[in-house]
């Protein structure tokens, strides 16, 4: 038997397969695109939605918190008409008393509410000066001290740092002090007494470190991550007096961004948290110069 080999050659078999399938290339781009747009569309309309959703609360809280402080200014309002109230001095400052502490809290809501503005600011309404960093924690205790002591608890200091001058907006950085012991005290363990503590020290890098510690009833693992962002609130569990915006920690995160800086935290569910604050120190050779 005699076997043939037969051999055929395609010298343009490369640019036929090509053209015969160059169309589908188009397509899959087109579709790849699409498909990138739509997975971009879904995570954007689930962002949409949390925030909604978290703006919703923020609103409830806010017209909660503003609405109780006004009901019980009109209600005393209302009890002074009365000619036996007015006859009493007890009735008339206690009244007072109620009166003006109310005002204080509407006060206090109120600038809460305010802090919003600061999310849409660059950083150039900011008054930047060299201040004392011990000095301003130091007035903030003297003047918050009465709120922990009222709690039977204590707020404790040990400024040790040697060099403290930092470039800040005085009065934000003031406020950014005033929201972490609130929030120490509002958080606090209603089965011990608050006990807060705030030190600072100079650590390497010519930073200035500032820690906030409370024994309150710490922060859930879940929450870490989110404890610093804009109208989120930590779970209480069975608590329902601890009420706010949302607003308090995003405000310390900006604000504490806006300087040069960086804070976190660190906590343990059921034994307090500790936020700590880093901040660029003005060299004092560079001050006296």
């Amino acid at each position: 038997d005699t076997y043939y080999n037969l051999k055929v050659e395609f010298p343009t078999k490369h640019s036929y397969i090509f053209s015969s399938v160059r169309f589908i290339i188009p397509t899959l781009v087109m579709t790849l695109i699409l498909l990138l747009i739509f997975l971009y569309t879904i995570i954007l309309a689930f962002r949409q939605k949390k925030l909604t959703e978290m703006k919703t609360d923020f609103i409830n809280n806010m017209t909660h918190e503003l609405k109780t402080p006004i009901s019980t200014i009109s209600l005393a309002g209302q009890m002074l008409s009365d000619p036996s109230i007015r006859k009493s001095p007890s009735s008339l400052q206690h009244l007072s008393e109620v009166i003006t502490e109310e005002s204080k809290r509407l006060r206090f809501q109120v600038e809460k509410v305010l802090q919003m503005s600061v999310f849409d600011n660059t950083g150039s309404a900011l008054k930047f000066t060299e201040v004392d960093a011990n000095s301003i924690i130091a007035n903030v205790i003297n003047t918050f001290k009465i709120k922990v002591e009222k709690y039977g608890g204590s707020l404790t200091s040990l400024l040790e740092a040697d060099n403290a001058l930092v470039r800040v907006d005085e009065m934000q950085f003031t406020n950014v002090i005033f929201n972490l012991l609130d929030n120490a005290v509002k958080y606090m363990d209603e089965e011990r007494e608050p006990m807060l503590e705030i030190t600072t020290k100079d650590i390497a890098g010519n930073m200035l470190e500032i820690r906030v510690k409370d024994n309150g009833i710490g922060i859930k693992k879940d929450d870490l991550k989110r404890i610093f962002d804009k109208f989120f609130r930590v779970s209480t569990g069975n608590r329902h007096d601890v009420k706010g915006f949302g607003l308090g920690l995003a405000y310390v995160k900006k604000m504490i961004t806006l300087f040069g800086g960086n804070i976190s935290v660190e906590s343990e569910f059921g034994k307090g948290s500790t936020f700590v604050i880093t901040l660029p120190l003005i060299e004092k050779s560079t001050k006296e110069d």
